[in-house]
């Protein structure tokens, strides 16, 4: 069996760049042709731990996180968007787009791990949070995520309300703090190495190319 390049990608599902990040890294694997040699897994990391049921309305909380103002904000997101858009991927930014809590949908990525479709439950979620308009707390969505990749929901929403598999991500999330992640998107190649941000497509490919010559 050839040895995998292992790539941890500590992440929030609400995290635009972390989209941005995995999208440039996708784009990187796929231009090197080296999607057989890669191994992935998702790290969970909550941008707001404490966020309520409720929510917050997205302005409002990067107004009162990190003191932009309504100016920056639209320019950031114009950014974004435009940035998705070359990556095939949809940022929709609305009025009423409120920041959710995203314990729950961390421990069904947690769970996804076991079938191989960590990815797929990640993108999906991505997907209805940022271009869909979804509450990614709900678990009527998060629900309707399992179905679309093919889990069983009973059994994946049953998770939520246990014990164990909540003490899992809240220790997965201290570990990487304790390894000193602070800021997402970090990518974290064979445990030993990582870059963080949403580095370009170049960066990636740089990167990539040095680890997967190691392997051979």
């Amino acid at each position: 069996m050839k040895k995998k390049l292992k790539i941890d990608i500590v992440s929030d599902v609400v995290c635009p760049w972390c989209t941005i990040g995995y999208k440039r890294l996708e784009k990187a694997i796929s231009e090197l042709g080296i999607e057989d040699k890669v191994d992935i897994e998702w790290q969970s990391f909550e941008l707001n731990p404490n966020m309520p049921t409720e929510g917050q309305n997205v302005t409002e909380h990067i107004t009162e996180k990190y003191g932009s103002t309504i100016e920056q904000q639209k320019e950031s997101k114009k950014h974004m968007t435009e940035i998705g858009e070359d990556l095939g991927f949809k940022f929709d930014y609305f009025d009423d787009m409120r920041m959710v809590n995203t314990f729950d949908a961390h421990v069904l990525l947690e769970y996804a791990k076991d079938f191989n479709k960590q990815t797929e439950l990640k993108m999906t979620l991505t997907k209805a949070f940022f271009s869909e308009r979804k509450d990614v707390s709900d678990r009527d969505i998060l629900k309707q995520a399992l179905l679309d990749v093919g889990l069983d929901p009973k059994e994946g929403l049953a998770k939520l309300d246990n014990e164990e598999a909540r003490y899992t991500v809240r220790s997965i999330q201290n570990q990487w703090k304790n390894l000193g992640v602070s800021s997402v998107p970090t990518v974290v190649f064979n445990r030993k190495s990582a870059v963080t941000g949403a580095q370009p497509v170049a960066t990636f490919k740089q990167v990539l190319s040095e680890l997967i010559a190691e392997l051979d």
